[in-house]
């Protein structure tokens, strides 16, 4: 348990951490779960999955945090390139520059990209750095 405190009062932890110790303190001093969760004010899962996680694969892998996938990239770095390339490149005939909804409507034309919106392009621009203006 010596562990356990020396952890809580180590650096700064995130607010999911610091409940995973103070559950398994909490379980440790023969709290109930109901007791713990209306005092950690957490919910009854938290409490089963933490437990659950130290049982099997000990204290330090029960206070990580599990990896999460996030969202997959949906735009590799070459149509990047290709969106900054058309961004500093020559205007359309009969303009004086490019817009991000004239980006947008020209990379649709692309069968890859057809799917892209106004707001990944604008974003991917401003990553970038390009500036339209």
């Amino acid at each position: 348990m010596t562990y356990l405190e020396a952890f809580k009062r180590d650096g700064k932890r995130s607010l999911r951490e610091f409940n995973r110790v103070n559950i398994l303190l909490l379980l440790h001093k023969g709290k109930k779960s109901a007791d713990i969760e209306e005092f950690l004010n957490v919910d009854r899962i938290t409490i089963w999955r933490t437990k659950k996680k130290y049982l099997e694969s000990g204290v330090e892998l029960a206070l990580q945090e599990d990896q999460r996938p996030g969202q997959p990239v949906k735009y590799t770095t070459d149509d990047h390139e290709e969106l900054a390339g058309m961004a500093c490149g020559p205007c359309p005939e009969g303009r004086k520059r490019w817009t991000v909804r004239l980006l947008t409507k020209e990379l649709k034309k692309k069968p890859e990209l057809e799917k892209i919106s106004r707001e990944s392009v604008r974003l991917a621009l401003k990553k970038m750095n390009v500036n339209l203006g």
